[in-house]
């Protein structure tokens, strides 16, 4: 077992043990969602979907974190082969609309403006995904 896991798995053992509450901060999305109970995807300083980790991971409804996802590395060389790397555009991102984050699915949030609502609406109904 590499040190990383036996870190991680004192860390929830602490966490259950103790009723602790960490703010994990990293870029190896399985681990995050190992040691998660909520994730927050940030890009560049601003939150842009926040939800349990399952819902995050699962049904991911903004478009930078079906990019992220899309590049975690999946230990079955067969589905490697195929897998599709979903490219983000930030030119959403230009600060022309004002944006905050809103709740599409109970405790399921999107950094959206007004005009973008509907659309995370859809993609969350689209999922399956109960809406506010």
């Amino acid at each position: 077992m590499s040190i990383q896991a036996q870190v991680v798995n004192l860390m929830k053992q602490l966490q259950r043990e103790r009723h602790l509450t960490y703010l994990f901060i990293a870029h190896d999305l399985s681990m995050v969602k190992y040691i998660s109970d909520r994730i927050g995807v940030l890009h560049y300083g601003r939150m842009l979907e926040v939800g349990t980790a399952d819902e995050v991971y699962n049904h991911p409804l903004h478009d930078y974190t079906k990019s992220l996802l899309s590049a975690v590395p999946v230990p079955d060389p067969e589905y490697e082969r195929t897998r599709t790397q979903i490219d983000y555009d930030p030119k959403y991102e230009d600060g022309s609309k004002k944006r905050e984050l809103v709740e599409i699915a109970p405790h399921h949030f999107v950094q959206a403006s007004e005009d973008e609502i509907p659309m995370y609406r859809d993609r969350a109904k689209k999922m399956g995904l109960e809406l506010v």
